[in-house]
């Protein structure tokens, strides 16, 4: 055990770094939502960190492992697996980078974890095709400066940490002068931020004195509340356990769960084994382990009730196709509608319930189908399908469609005969051929592009940004759809959100209709959260 300053650092050591994370994060999540710039409730940058890190935080609270070599490597296994949006996959990948560095070791020196540190920030900048300076990576490039520069020095890595958070809060302090957007709106980057907020979180853990908040963690995440049709989950419960002194090995175990269920892990440690499995009867589950050996830290979820923060609706379409498709919609209408196009799997999610990459090679495992094609329809998923194709290699295509609009178009140009290449290139080229916007209200006070934002006005936004204001939606819907219309256009295509009537969207519908007779506007339920109107005009 660490007891201040040495050279030396534990499994066990690492594990109260993470667990001081997540406490911190608890704590702070909410304040780095807050600097997000966009005027939209987005998927926020806090608690999407928040929901990989818990992920890691239950994995290294329970894991068998006591070196800090294999404790790092169960980490990033848990982290990739949960990540959630652009700077989860991000923290996945620093969390990759440490485990490399600390690979097979039980122990480590200051210098070593320090430098394991550095080779985070390196595969962080990896994940991202296209880093831009001002965000998280200018945050990490930053702490891995001032973590060589302690580590060459010889500190202790509670110091080493604190040089790193210093380095990073300092170029933190430099991203408005490196995105006009912050400055302009008078904020820090979210995801440099939360990446101080982590290293804090490790140093309070690894000193004893971190603090989360109290009450507990559901109450703390801002999370949209939803609805949702009732999911019939063939092995709704998630059981988890060790089986100590086991007298099977880990083929033998999966040979036995097998026929039991699915999603069946086996890991084995130093004389433990460690067993997750989805079944339908747990009880049949733990009474043959029972035979085994010992069991512990029995665990069993029923995943109907996670649904909050995760709904998945799994219609694959009977017998085995060549290519299938993957998409990810944020309203059962829309997911209705995709089903009806043709996709063979629709993955809830989208603003604030990013979906992580588990749902993604869970939707793959559990299909019947030789290829797929994902269509992420949102761009702060694309991080996490990025990751899942890593994962499933060539299983896996993307089309990189950012909005629902592009993704519905896209699914048009599918063609089931086709090979998946070919379907590639005719998807990509379908989803481009679209305008997608849409119509909310402002969250919060917020300049963008110049344009101020009144908390309480209805925006129409297109990638990103906020082209027009209003005081009611049916006119911040018409200024949005006359400002995409060109001459060639034919068809206005409003999707209408959850917070709406039927009633109501028709009658805003008919008034579009009156003011512009020369295109054809037709109205669908897609039952989102947060956007009043998602527009697609063609």
């Amino acid at each position: 055990m660490m007891q201040g300053k040495t050279e030396w650092l534990t499994g066990n050591d690492f594990r109260r770094m993470i667990l001081g994370a997540y406490q911190t994060f608890m704590r702070e999540h909410e304040h780095i939502n807050s600097l997000n710039v966009f005027p939209v409730p987005d998927g926020d940058t806090g608690t999407n960190m928040l929901l990989t890190l818990k992920a890691v935080a239950q994995a290294v609270k329970e894991a068998p492992e006591t070196g800090i070599g294999p404790l790092s490597k169960r980490a990033t296994d848990s982290a990739i697996m949960g990540a959630r949006g652009n700077s989860g996959v991000i923290l996945s990948q620093i969390f990759r980078g440490i485990a490399r560095g600390l690979a097979a070791k039980e122990q480590a020196t200051s210098s070593e974890v320090g430098k394991a540190f550095q080779y985070g920030v390196l595969y962080a900048y990896r994940a991202v095709s296209k880093p831009v300076e001002g965000t998280i990576l200018t945050v990490a490039k930053g702490i891995a400066k001032g973590a060589h520069r302690a580590v060459r020095d010889g500190l202790d890595f509670m110091d080493v940490l604190a040089e790193a958070i210093k380095a990073g809060e300092v170029e933190l302090e430099k991203t408005p002068d490196l995105l006009p957007i912050l400055k302009s709106a008078g904020v820090v980057d979210a995801g440099g931020k939360g990446l101080i907020v982590f290293l804090s979180g490790c140093l309070e853990g690894l000193s004893g004195q971190s603090s989360g908040p109290e009450a507990n963690f559901d109450s703390n995440l801002r999370v949209a509340s939803l609805e949702y049709a009732e999911v019939d989950i063939t092995h709704p419960y998630c059981t988890e356990f060790l089986v100590k002194h086991c007298n099977l090995n880990t083929n033998e175990v999966r040979e036995h769960l097998l026929p039991m269920g699915d999603s069946l892990v086996v890991a084995a440690g130093s004389d433990v084994m460690k067993v997750h499995i989805h079944t339908a009867r747990p009880g049949v589950v733990l009474e043959s382990a029972l035979s085994w050996g010992t069991l512990h830290d029995i665990k069993i979820d029923n995943m109907a009730d996670q649904h909050q923060q995760r709904h998945e609706f799994l219609d694959v379409v009977p017998g085995h196709n060549q290519v299938a498709i993957i998409s990810v919609a944020a309203g059962q209408g829309l997911a209705d509608i995709m089903k009806q196009m043709g996709a063979a799997t629709v993955i809830m999610g989208g603003q604030t319930m990013n979906p992580p990459v588990e749902d993604f090679i869970d939707a793959v495992h559990r299909g019947n189908s030789e290829k797929y094609i994902i269509l992420p329809n949102n761009k702060n998923i694309l991080l996490a399908v990025a990751q899942a194709q890593k994962l499933l290699g060539d299983r896996v295509e993307i089309v990189a469609t950012t909005n629902v609009p592009q993704g519905l178009a896209a699914l048009m140009a599918f063609d089931a005969d086709l090979s998946i290449q070919d379907n590639v290139v005719r998807m990509t080229d379908r989803s481009k051929e679209v305008k997608g916007a849409a119509v909310t209200m402002a969250v919060r006070d917020s300049v963008v592009n110049g344009r101020t934002v009144t908390a309480g006005k209805y925006i129409g936004v297109q990638d990103s940004k906020v082209i027009v204001d209003a005081d009611n939606v049916g006119t911040a819907l018409r200024s949005m759809v006359e400002f995409l219309l060109d001459d060639e256009d034919e068809v206005v295509s409003l999707y209408y959100g959850a917070n709406l009537k039927k009633e109501e969207a028709q009658v805003i519908a008919d008034d579009l209709s009156f003011h512009l007779p020369a295109v054809e506007i037709e109205l669908y339920l897609g039952a989102q959260p947060h956007y009043d109107f998602i527009i697609s005009i063609e």
